[in-house]
């Protein structure tokens, strides 16, 4: 009793210990474990985690700790201000761990700013809140009468849930004079109450015996519970089934299938008959599960698997059985032990304990992303794991504390490259076979604004066709910035040098902003723009911001929108209407005029086509539609019509195409009076210009009063200084009569039939001094010349500009200047148009020809009457020098400058058609001083004509020469359509 006493004594030590030290806190390894008692109420204080990690209280909040299970369950939670670790729920030992000694909850304490994890233990000790407790209230045993003294009896054994000392300790049974309890203790320390019985039994005396079984606890205070057992003393049967082992022990894996044999138990009785019939069954003792897993034969004693066995749910099972013979003797009992091995039939499981699924891409390489933790439900090399991810993505894991990883990066980011990273990570075991597991997480890489937008080209060349309407989409800008959200969102602009909104670049053209249309805010003209340069820039809405700029080359296309314009014939002002006349002996090929019109247009639409509309007859007349020359097809007869009426249309060649007309009235003439009238009627209709009329009589009788004062001057010079050219001092002084040309306007018809004109070239000036040589031995009737210093004569040049106006025609001063005649204006052509050969407008071409075979023949008259005059000097006093200087070249277009006028005919003079008999034809020539190209015409006439008497055949209007090609006998004999009615007049 003293030993039993002290037993107790030691239990209720050893319960009472763990209580007082439950709080003591371990640190191994960075891991921290703590001991509490079950049963403890909800909020009830485990441990201050901030103090043992060393934490400031003061910034505790914002490392917002918190507390994860690893089985899923909250148990516990850490209130984020304090650091303290305080239960959450209810904690039964016997709930959480079962019949297992040591009850562990695993903890994971974490805070997130900066991201660290603390691993806790919190060891669950066991409270004797569970009483021992019998299967049932009540056990009835039958025994044979004739059972021997020493025959033991197993009993149900108590069920106490507590483990270690709570759990059932000791057996009492009250006292009897036949029966006893014996105790044994297993080798797992439990310990089961057997029934013995100490003197033989006499049924006849008393059949029935009455105990009471009581179970006690080792807690303090101590438990207990207790069972009623009554035996019925049975007729004599003296043996019982007989067990051939008292213990059996097998070893099973986990995997095997349904139905296996576990064991075969084997008990003898060697009584006979239906006594030694063995039945077997579980005992009492056998808990419900093991029943629910196993199954036993009652009469082979098979045992055989029943469920799915799995060694983390339980290592081993304990069977008892046991046999009885059929009579239903004392049974006999025997134990099997049933050890389940582990196999490798649980995979590793990845737990995502902390992950940041959002990443900058300028994140440096070893930024943590999250944080794994690996388990494996299997023991040994079958639990053991390794972890890794998938080499092509710029993360890596870094393993902190057994089981758990840090997911870090471990390479530089682009978004722009790579915007989001499935990572897989791969955990396996090293059981065989390996299992494994994967885990995928999704890492999306946050922007940074490190791509500056970029056009798709550069330069940019646009197209837009002229007289676009205003506010027409020019083209659509396209930038690419590879960012997204704020950092993509571009925003497009018109740079400019003075960053002005008043600039000229803003007055043309406008760009959306949002989506980079380009619009025209003017209405383009070919004419006078046809390109235009900007620059475009555009930003995104990063921070900082970052941009780019492209070159815009907008090209303007030229559109047919310039109907061609006729400048020669030149029609009357406001008409289309001209007049030309002809001798009616014209031969085939005549070119009756020539029609040049000018297009502002370009390329194709400026390329002119001529062809004949109307006309009174269809045989006499054809147009060149190259060059627009009118030439007789055929011979004038009797029957021919002396009015001919002829439309001349001028096609451009767009699309669509415009034109204009012109309308020649050719007037066929008999005789000679009729071609002077008509000559005259062709000169008065040119000069129909109330304006152009005063200003011929101002130009002419201009040049003649510069000439008879030059000559006046010379002559008195020369009277007044005898002996100039004697004493070696001839032509001191110089006279300069100063010829400018400031501006030039040639009307033309245009279109709309209003007059309008083509501009010449101005600040043209050209100064032609005249040198007076005197000799004092010459008379008043001497011949006195002049000698001209390189003159410049202005020619016709069709300028771009038109907004200039001329204020005067030709202006030639020597000490008075003329009025000049009032200049009408005119939409100039397009800079880049070029005429063909063809298509160059001749202008007063016939007149040059005339005048440089006339002043040809007045320098040859002149320099022979020099020549006299230099011998005649000679002969009165051979030893004088003379040292005047014999001029050879007069200008010869002095005299006929103020017969530039547009208002003076032009004289046809025949030439090749496109289509004429044989012997006419063209060669062009270069007309000094015009900056076209225009046609010299000269006529091979038939064999029958002579081609010397062509001369004869010129009339110049206005001059008193006449071209000279053989003697005057000869021309006088031989007249023409022109020189018909005229006569010679002789030079002053």
């Amino acid at each position: 009793m003293e030993t039993e006493h002290r037993k107790r004594l030691w239990m209720v030590k050893w319960q009472v210990l763990p209580s007082f030290f439950s709080l003591v806190r371990i640190l191994v390894g960075g891991q921290f474990n703590y001991s509490i008692p079950e049963e403890l109420g909800n909020g009830s204080f485990v441990a201050n985690i901030a103090a043992d990690l060393g934490l400031d209280v003061a910034t505790l909040s914002s490392l917002r700790l918190s507390a994860v299970s690893g089985s899923g369950k909250q148990y516990f939670s850490v209130d984020t201000e304090t650091g303290i670790l305080s239960v959450y729920g209810r904690l039964d030992r016997e709930e959480l761990c079962g019949p297992m000694h040591s009850c562990v909850v695993h903890l994971d304490a974490i805070a997130q700013n900066p991201l660290e994890l603390y691993r806790v233990e919190v060891e669950i000790l066991d409270v004797n809140d569970n009483p021992p407790i019998f299967p049932k209230r009540q056990v009835r045993l039958n025994i044979l009468e004739s059972a021997l003294p020493g025959t033991r009896f197993p009993l149900e054994w108590a069920h106490d849930p507590d483990v270690g000392p709570n759990t059932v300790h000791i057996y009492q049974l009250n006292k009897h004079k036949h029966f006893a309890l014996d105790v044994q203790t297993l080798a797992d320390g439990n310990v089961f109450p057997e029934l013995l019985l100490e003197k033989p039994l006499d049924r006849e005396r008393v059949h029935v015996h009455q105990l009471l079984l009581t179970a006690i606890d080792g807690g303090t205070p101590a438990r207990s519970g207790t069972v009623q057992i009554i035996i019925q003393i049975l007729d004599v049967n003296d043996n019982v089934p007989v067990f051939d082992q008292s213990v059996y022990k097998v070893s099973l894996r986990e995997n095997v299938p349904l139905g296996t044999m576990v064991t075969k138990l084997n008990a003898t009785d060697l009584d006979e008959g239906s006594n030694g019939e063995v039945v077997y069954s579980y005992s009492s003792s056998t808990a419900d599960k093991v029943r629910m897993t196993f199954n036993l034969d009652s009469k082979t004693g098979e045992i055989r698997v029943k469920a799915n066995l799995d060694f983390e749910a339980a290592h081993f099972y304990e069977l008892y059985v046991q046999a009885k013979d059929f009579p239903g003797s004392g049974p006999s009992q025997c134990k099997v032990l049933v050890t389940i091995t582990d196999v490798n039939d649980n995979a590793p499981k990845v737990i995502l304990t902390s992950v940041t699924t959002m990443v900058p891409e300028d994140a440096l390489p070893g930024a943590t992303v999250g944080l794994i933790s690996v388990t494996d439900r299997d023991l040994g090399d079958n639990g053991q794991v390794w972890c890794q991810i998938a080499k092509n993505v710029p993360f890596k894991l870094f393993s902190t504390l057994q089981g758990y990883y840090k997911l870090m990066t471990d390479g530089p980011l682009d978004r722009e490259l790579v915007s989001e990273y499935n990572i897989t990570i791969t955990a396996w075991d090293l059981g065989s076979p390996s299992l494994s597991a994967n885990k995928t997480i999704l890492v999306e890489v946050s922007d940074i604004n490190d791509n500056a937008p970029r056009f798709e080209k550069s330069p940019e060349t646009v197209y837009l066709m002229e007289n676009n309407a205003i506010g027409a989409l020019v083209h659509s800008m396209k930038a690419i910035d590879p960012d997204s959200n704020q950092n993509a969102r571009l925003t497009y602009s018109i740079l400019d040098n003075n960053d002005s909104k008043e600039s000229p670049i803003f007055k043309l053209v406008s760009i959306n902003s949002v989506t980079g249309d380009v619009y025209a805010q003017h209405s383009f003209d070919y004419e006078h723009v046809k390109s235009l340069e900007f620059h475009v820039h555009v930003q995104d809405g990063g921070s900082p911001a970052l941009s780019s700029n492209v070159s815009v080359d907008l090209i303007i296309l030229d559109q047919n929108d310039n109907s061609p314009v006729i400048v020669s014939p030149w029609p009357n002002t406001g008409s289309t209407f001209v007049e030309e006349t002809l001798p009616r002996s014209a031969d085939p090929g005549y070119m009756v005029s020539k029609v040049s019109a000018v297009d502002s247009d370009s390329h194709e639409n400026a390329r002119l086509t001529y062809r004949l509309l109307r006309r009174t007859d269809a045989t006499l007349f054809t147009v060149s539609p190259e060059t627009g020359e009118i030439w007789t097809i055929r011979r004038f007869n009797a029957k021919d019509s002396s009015k001919l009426m002829l439309g001349i249309l001028v096609t451009d060649h767009g699309k669509p195409a415009l034109s204009t007309t012109l309308t020649i009235s050719v007037t066929v003439l008999d005789s000679a009076a009729d071609t002077l009238s008509g000559a005259s009627s062709s000169i008065g209709y040119f000069d129909f210009s109330t304006d152009t009329i005063l200003s011929l009589i101002m130009w002419l009788g201009s040049i003649s009063l510069v000439l008879l004062l030059a000559i006046i001057v010379l002559v008195f010079t020369v009277w007044r200084n005898p002996g100039c050219c004697s004493s070696g001092k001839c032509c001191p002084p110089k006279l300069t009569y100063s010829i400018s040309v400031t501006q030039a306007q040639l009307p033309h018809q245009s279109t709309n039939g209003h007059a309008s004109s083509l501009q010449l070239d101005n600040s043209v000036a050209s100064q032609t001094p005249y040198d007076k040589c005197s000799n004092s031995d010459l008379s008043s009737s001497d011949f006195l010349f002049l000698k001209m210093h390189s003159p410049v004569v202005p020619w016709i040049n069709i300028e771009n500009d038109t907004s200039a106006a001329s204020e005067s025609v030709q202006q030639f001063s020597t000490e008075n200047a003329l009025p000049a005649p009032e200049i009408n204006q005119v939409k100039q052509p397009n800079a880049d148009w070029r005429h063909s050969q063809a298509h160059r407008v001749e202008v007063n071409s016939s007149q040059y020809l005339e005048e440089e075979v006339v002043q040809r023949d007045v320098r040859r008259d002149v320099q022979r009457e020099a020549q006299r005059e230099v011998q005649r000097d000679a002969q009165r006093d051979p030893q004088r020098e003379v040292q005047c200087e014999v001029q050879h070249n007069v200008q010869r277009d002095v005299p006929r400058a103020a017969e530039k006028d547009p208002g003076v005919p032009r004289r046809v003079v025949p030439a090749k058609p496109t289509a004429v008999p044989e012997g006419i034809e063209s060669s062009p020539v270069r007309v000094p001083g015009e900056q076209s190209w225009t046609p010299r015409l000269a006529v091979k006439f038939p064999p029958h004509h002579q081609a010397t008497d062509y001369l004869h055949n010129v009339y110049i209007p206005g001059t008193t020469a006449t071209l000279s090609g053989k003697s005057t006998s000869e021309r006088e004999g031989k007249k023409s359509f022109i020189t018909f009615g005229k006569k010679k007049k002789s030079g002053k």
